[in-house]
Parts: C-alpha cells; sequence; structure tokens
C-alpha cells in the first residue's frame, strides 16, 4: 500500500483544529528548513550559489523570514511580493525581481529596493530608463524558442509570452551597457513540475553556452546565470524525488568544462525554487461534512476548490490520507468534492480510501506551494487561515482565516443606499 507520511498524529490534528478550526493550510518548519538546506548543499561547489524562493508560491512573512535565516532570497513579480520581501527584512540584492507586463510602478519600487531586475522584455529597456532608471547590474530572461520542449503548465516556450529571443539577448545586453549597465546576468524558466533531473543540467548548460556567446560577439562578461525554479515534487506516492545532488553535481562537472578556464570564472549560480521547497512542507486540512450516494460516492468537506484550484486547474493529483485510518485499506472509492458550485470542484476522482465517515479528517498532501497563494473568493468563498508547525511542535497562526467582512470590504454599501437602480 502506497502511503505518505504526515508530521502529525490524528490526536495532534483534533488539538489544532480545536483551537483553529477547518478548513487549514498547516506548514512543517523543519520540513521546510531541511528542503533548503538540502538546495544549498548541491550547490556548495559554486561560491555565488543564491536562491531567491519563488514568493508566489508561498507568499507568507514568516515563511520567508525562515528562508531568509536559512540564507535564501526571494523571486518577486509584483508590487505586493516586493513588499512582502521589505517586511521581511529581504532587500537589495537578495530580491530578483522578475515580471512580465510590469506596470511602472512596481519598476519604481524594484529599484527603490535596489532589487536586481530581470527584464522579461527587450521593449522595458526605454520603459525601465524612464521608469527608475538603468542599474548598474541587470538581468535578462532567455527564451530558447523550439530550441527546448516545455510543460503542461508552461507551455512551450516558443508559444510563451515571457522572454527574449537569442538575438535579444545581443542586442538588449549591448544596449543596457550603452545605457549604464555595467554587471550582467542571464535567467531562463521554460519548464514546471519537473521531475526529470536531467533537464535542469541541460538547462545550465544552455546558459553557459550562450554566456560563452555573448562573451564572444558582443565582450560582456556574464556574472551569474540564473536557472530559475521548475523543480518538481513527487505528488504520487510512487514518483522519484529530484535528486538535487546529482543536479549540482552534473552541472559542476559542465562548469569545470565550459566555464572554468574560458576567461568567465567565477560565475554564480541562482535558482528560484517554490515548489521543492515548500510544496511537500504543507498540508490541507478539512472535516467531511457529507456523504452522498447516488452514481458514485462522493465525500463533502468543508474546503474546496478557492483553498486549493490545482486539482481543477490541471487535473493535478494530491495524495489524501484520513486521519487516524492510515494503516486502513484503501478499499472504497470515493470522489472527494467541495462546495463550490462547479463541477470541477474535486480534490480527487475514484479515489481508493479507507472507509470515511462524516466528522473524519482527511489531509491533503503537498499543498505548501500554490495552494493557499491561488485561492479566491468565487462563490462568495472565504479563504483559509495558514498555520505554522515550529520545530519544537508548537503551531502558530500566520495567517487568520477571511471573515465575511473581509469580502465585503471592498464594496460601497454607504453608496448603495442613494443608488437608483
Amino acid at each position: 500500500m502506497l502511503t505518505k507520511q504526515l508530521p502529525f498524529t490524528k490526536d495532534d490534528l483534533e488539538r489544532i483544529a480545536a483551537k483553529f478550526p477547518t478548513p487549514f493550510h498547516i506548514y512543517d518548519e523543519k520540513h521546510i528548513r531541511a528542503n533548503a538546506r538540502e538546495l544549498i548543499r548541491a550547490f556548495a561547489w559554486n561560491e555565488g550559489f543564491k536562491e531567491y524562493f519563488a514568493v508566489k508560491a508561498t507568499p507568507n512573512p514568516f515563511i520567508l523570514k525562515i528562508l531568509k535565516s536559512e540564507g535564501c532570497g526571494t523571486d518577486c513579480s509584483s508590487l505586493p511580493e516586493l513588499l512582502l520581501s521589505e517586511k521581511a527584512g529581504i532587500v537589495g540584492a537578495e530580491i530578483m525581481f522578475t515580471s512580465n507586463d510590469t506596470p511602472a510602478n512596481e519598476f519604481v519600487k524594484a529599484r527603490e529596493l535596489n532589487a536586481i531586475i530581470n527584464l522579461d522584455d527587450i521593449s522595458h529597456i526605454p520603459f525601465l530608463e524612464k521608469n527608475g532608471g538603468i542599474p548598474k547590474i541587470i538581468s535578462v530572461r532567455y527564451n530558447p524558442g523550439k530550441l527546448r520542449e516545455g510543460s503542461l503548465i508552461m507551455g512551450s516556450p516558443e508559444n510563451a509570452k515571457y522572454g527574449f529571443t537569442r538575438e535579444q539577448v545581443l542586442r538588449g545586453l549591448a544596449e543596457l551597457r550603452q545605457k549604464g549597465s555595467r554587471r550582467f546576468g542571464l535567467h531562463t524558466f521554460i519548464v514546471s513540475n519537473d521531475l526529470n533531473p536531467d533537464y535542469f543540467v541541460h538547462t545550465a548548460d544552455m546558459l553557459f553556452d550562450l554566456a560563452l556567446e555573448i562573451q564572444e560577439k558582443i565582450g560582456i562578461r556574464v556574472e551569474f546565470v540564473n536557472m530559475s525554479g521548475g523543480v518538481g515534487i513527487p505528488y504520487k506516492p510512487d514518483q522519484k524525488k529530484v535528486d538535487l545532488a546529482y543536479v549540482g553535481e552534473e552541472i559542476c562537472k559542465r562548469y569545470e568544462a565550459k566555464i572554468r578556464n574560458s576567461g568567465l570564472h567565477p560565475v554564480s549560480i541562482f535558482t528560484e525554487c517554490g515548489r521543492a521547497i515548500t510544496g511537500p512542507a504543507g498540508y490541507l486540512v478539512s472535516r467531511v461534512l457529507h456523504k452522498k450516494e447516488i452514481y458514485k460516492t462522493h465525500i463533502g468537506v468543508d474546503a474546496c476548490m478557492a483553498n486549493l484550484m490545482r486539482p481543477g486547474m490541471y487535473g493535478a493529483y494530491h495524495h489524501i490520507t484520513v486521519a487516524g485510518k492510515e494503516d486502513r485499506q484503501p478499499d472504497h472509492v470515493y470522489d472527494v468534492t467541495g462546495s463550490l458550485c462547479e463541477s470541477i470542484d474535486r480534490f480527487a476522482v475514484d479515489r481508493p480510501l479507507p472507509e470515511i465517515e462524516i466528522g473524519d479528517l482527511v489531509v491533503i498532501h503537498d499543498t505548501g506551494a500554490h495552494g493557499h497563494a491561488m485561492g479566491f473568493n468565487y462563490n462568495g468563498k472565504l479563504r483559509s487561515r495558514e498555520l505554522l508547525l515550529r520545530q519544537d511542535g508548537e503551531v502558530v497562526e500566520i495567517r487568520r482565516a477571511e471573515t465575511v467582512d473581509d469580502y465585503f470590504a471592498t464594496l460601497d454599501f454607504k453608496g448603495l443606499k442613494g443608488f437608483a437602480a
């Protein structure tokens, strides 16, 4: 029987739920720290290595502060993400700002924080010059087009809206140098949730080759290459985790062969992992409210797609444990559903599970990235609280649950009184 382990027991969860009613997302601090350390250890051979945690995965300042203490910076893509980083004490070159269709005020704030700006579009060069100014250190995002395959979530690079073409990279860097930039980096992000370790090795190899071409053709030394993220996690119990040590070792071999004696050394390697760090360390805990028997058996829980949209949006698999029934055989088949008025509001379809009764707690695994962050308010659903399981076993609330007052906060009920329909 294939299973996934939990960092808490059913009794633990009942005690937590007595204080913080379900549904809630809960993150395991010990697991988050271990994942960050594993990534950093894999690239310890590269003196300038830096992990810029993808804020979009888990945008919570408590999580950012934990990762800051482990030596991580942040990868930001909006004004609120920049502000979250600032509130967590992360500023300057500890921030990588990558966005697309970027508003002027976001470039201005990134420059105010002295973040490293990673341009997504060659036409943004004059736009940035007018809105914040051209910085001394800058990066550009490369889109390799047909040269690389994409993924279900990201699509093919050729059809993606992101990045510079190869020719635009050369032309754009030359233009940035002419406008005053003096330190340069390369970035790419072309795959999401990939479990093939060699994909990331080939990505580094591609960036090394492009850095050498830039040096040869326009005389610019690339100071860092940013492989971004895309490292997947084993959502299914039978999937194999990406061997980060192997990835680091193989990239080191290519670095030694191509960069060490090229005149480019030292080149720093950056990553922007989100899912790989917080994804496996998060859980959505929900209470069973209803059990509906029609053409199939539906288990209705108090969470819904507004709390975790990946299964409905992508058909993504998330493992489910029925708390206290971990050792029982999965001899029943259920659809696990929420209360949203959408037929895709299902956490599992035809899933073998132990017998479930009303009142049971179900734990949905691997929700620590792109779980709560992708929440929404359709159907008037309120987003759940976030909890943190500290290393000493204490559980603290790091985001309260939304209330009806929050949902109504942006509506003008005073103006409604004088409104003539």
